[in-house]
């Protein structure tokens, strides 16, 4: 377990650290800006020295606030992120903690992401960080149901709660045979057999887990709770130095998550992209342990730049335009998605 945990805090700190980095830079390229140029050779030691900085800051704790809850918030939002990884599976051997409920886990353990925002808020003793935590919980309450049944849409389809079963499916290394047009898929394996070829109605439920996880993560254009121009940073106004930067981390963290999630729900997961043609043996050749761990991160990664490149170019959405969109568009059509999927499914049985 310390093991996991110490593999997870360098995963995300490496993720941050470049993540931060190359945001600087998609956003200076979308926005027509070098963005860093200064510190290091195009400022890739940019980064390292906010972390410096942040460091050497002063942690400053309010007199007024609830010293222990506010403590105690940034940690429970950063271990509601790092607990779900280990439900991931990263490669084909499987996870650290391979369960057959794991959808229902990840759910059941990013709810205590909602409840250290809330504490972080009502703990700071502050009304904008109160109206930016009321702001997230009542955000994340939303999106969290259209993304719920986005999961379960997918799990239906699969026949399975457990994500390295899904993962298998996906997979040259399938347990059934897919056939569509006379062709026999898992043979062909690569893209030919990812979920959201097998059933194309899922690349629609892809998209509305992808609007509910930037929701979920508060990455604009739904990044109502930390609005500057209204709230200051929201939830985390009154937190300095690393305890605000454990914040940011957790937000990262949650970045690359629901990219990893969507890659193996929908993606292929840990499969190779490639499929065998003829002789040859695409598939069969770019699979292992090695593989595995390549393309689901190589995946991942393309779903963070798109993450990215939507949060440079759409303009933050409003808090009545916000809260509309999760309850007037996408929790009726995540039903009616889900229901066309559970139909498809038992006709096909």
């Amino acid at each position: 377990m310390v093991l996991y945990f110490v593999s997870v805090l360098i995963l995300l700190l490496t993720f941050a650290l470049v993540g931060v980095y190359a945001e600087r830079k998609i956003s200076g390229l979308i926005q027509d800006r070098l963005g860093p140029m200064q510190t290091g050779k195009y400022g890739s030691l940019q980064t390292f020295a906010d972390v410096l900085k942040l460091l050497q800051k002063e942690d400053i704790v309010p007199q007024v606030v609830n010293r222990f809850l506010f403590k105690l918030a940034p940690l429970l939002v950063f271990a509601s992120v790092v607990g779900v990884y280990a439900l991931l599976p990263l490669h084909q051997g499987g996870s650290a903690a391979q369960s057959p409920l794991a959808i229902y886990a990840i759910l059941a353990i990013l709810t205590f992401d909602v409840l250290g925002i809330l504490l972080a808020g009502w703990a700071s003793n502050s009304k904008f960080a109160l109206y930016g935590a009321l702001r997230a919980v009542a955000q994340m309450i939303a999106y969290e149901i259209p993304l719920i049944l986005s999961l379960l849409a997918v799990a239906v389809y699969g026949g399975s709660l457990d994500l390295q079963i899904l993962s298998l499916q996906q997979g040259i290394f399938s347990p059934t045979a897919i056939t569509i047009w006379g062709l026999e898929l898992k043979e062909i394996g690569g893209f030919t057999t990812w979920h959201v070829v097998q059933m194309p109605l899922l690349g629609f439920v892809f998209l509305i887990f992808f609007i509910a996880s930037l929701a979920e993560a508060n990455r604009a254009p739904f990044d109502l709770p930390e609005a500057e121009s209204e709230l200051i940073a929201g939830f985390q106004t009154e937190y300095s130095g690393m305890r605000w930067a454990l914040l940011m981390l957790a937000e990262y963290g949650m970045m690359l998550l629901s990219a990893l999630l969507a890659v193996v729900l929908f993606f292929g997961s840990w499969n190779t992209p490639l499929p065998n043609i003829g002789t040859w043996q695409l598939a069969h050749w770019t699979s292992g342990t090695f593989w595995s761990i390549f393309w689901l991160f190589t995946k991942a990664l393309l779903l963070v730049y798109v993450q990215m490149w939507v949060r440079w170019t759409y303009p933050r959405l409003r808090i009545d335009q916000l809260m509309a969109l999760a309850w007037k568009y996408l929790l009726p059509f995540s039903l009616l998605l889900l229901v066309l999927v559970a139909c498809i499914r038992v006709l096909s049985l």
